[in-house]
């Protein structure tokens, strides 16, 4: 009765069955036994028909815990002879991609690991942090061996940094689809020739990309120019916008050195207006208002005006203001906000 409880739980099928089940108290394990059926035949990927037992190997899957109680799966596994003469291991149905675990327990970590780090994987289904990115790195590259990308046209391009110092990721996403397509190592213009060659391989020729959106990196620009030759280059936003409050800062620093007063409001002129303390508020209200003879008010000022005009989505409009944006900019003496509109 037991041995049947345990195969409709485990949805063990002929010629699988549970011929034991044991439980160590002491140490909260459960052990699973599975045989098969003597006269069995089994089937090898790649190879038709079925062959006959050869002899068998003890194989363990470690699969969900029952309660609280850990379980392992003890198979007494086939290998079969071929016609050809060579022996081959048969991997149960139940077997997961990985050797030790069931598909059922890695399918328990693929699902923690979207929510959390390896590590608190790890933590909660009591393996190594490094089995558990084992398991997701075995999936992610059979779902990239599979994925097909020949409907990308649009791509949105950027740099993350993944661990302390100068250590950083490129990513690149599709940007209609929103939806990662290709990450690796490095930040320069090898990245962008990679991720060429990597969508080429999954139907996705270069000359398909028809736009890319990226920071105003050089490499990124070079990069984009030579490996993705059709694609029209957009300047994301939040990097324009960034370029611009980096030169509010520089003009800052160093309007600083003969006006004491803008000391302490580096962050009062980097910040959304509308999350300023009403103290801040008030600072920067006052510096606004010396517009005419403080260079970076004026600096403040042509950053907000820029903010507003990519608001807009009318793209005539947006280039019009954006023209005569950039001839104020020029003509001003706000000399680090002119170092790269134009």
């Amino acid at each position: 009765m037991t041995a049947k409880l345990f195969e409709a739980a485990l949805g063990i099928a002929s010629p699988w069955s549970v011929s034991s089940v044991d439980f160590d108290e002491k140490a909260k394990l459960l052990t699973v036994l599975i045989d098969f059926k003597a006269g069995s035949r089994f089937k090898v990927s790649g190879h038709e028909g079925s062959h006959p037992v050869h002899d068998t190997v003890i194989k363990t899957y470690r699969h969900l815990n029952f309660f609280q109680h850990e379980c392992h799966l003890q198979v007494r596994t086939p290998r079969v002879k071929l016609p050809d003469g060579s022996v081959r291991l048969v991997e149960p149905d139940f077997a997961g991609r990985l050797s030790g675990f069931t598909l059922l327990f890695e399918a328990l970590i693929l699902m923690l690991a979207r929510q959390m780090s390896c590590a608190a994987v790890a933590r909660i289904v009591g393996e190594s942090p490094h089995r558990v990115q084992a398991v997701c790195q075995k999936y992610v590259e059979m779902a990239c061996g599979l994925a097909d990308y020949s409907d990308v046209t649009a791509l949105a391009i950027d740099e993350t940094s993944r661990a302390r110092g100068h250590s950083y990721v490129t990513l690149a996403a599709d940007a209609d689809a929103r939806r990662v397509l290709f990450v690796t190592k490095g930040r320069d213009a090898k990245t962008i020739e990679q991720l060429a060659e990597y969508l080429s391989d999954h139907g996705c020729p270069a000359e398909n990309i028809e736009s890319a959106s990226i920071d105003m990196s050089p490499a990124f620009i070079a990069g984009v120019t030579e490996h993705l030759p059709n694609a029209r280059i957009t300047f994301d936003k939040f990097h324009v916008i960034g370029h611009a409050s980096t030169a509010v800062d520089k003009m800052r620093r160093i309007e600083q050195r003969t006006d004491k007063s803008l000391k302490g409001m580096r962050w009062t002129l980097l910040k959304d207006t509308a999350k300023l303390k009403p103290e801040a508020a008030a600072d920067l209200d006052a510096l606004i208002a010396k517009m005419s003879v403080k260079r970076t008010a004026r600096a403040w000022v042509y950053k907000e005006q820029l903010r507003e005009i990519l608001d807009r989505k009318q793209i005539n409009v947006v280039r019009a203001m954006l023209e005569h944006w950039c001839t104020c900019v020029m003509r001003s003496k706000v000399d680090p906000m002119k170092e790269w509109p134009g």
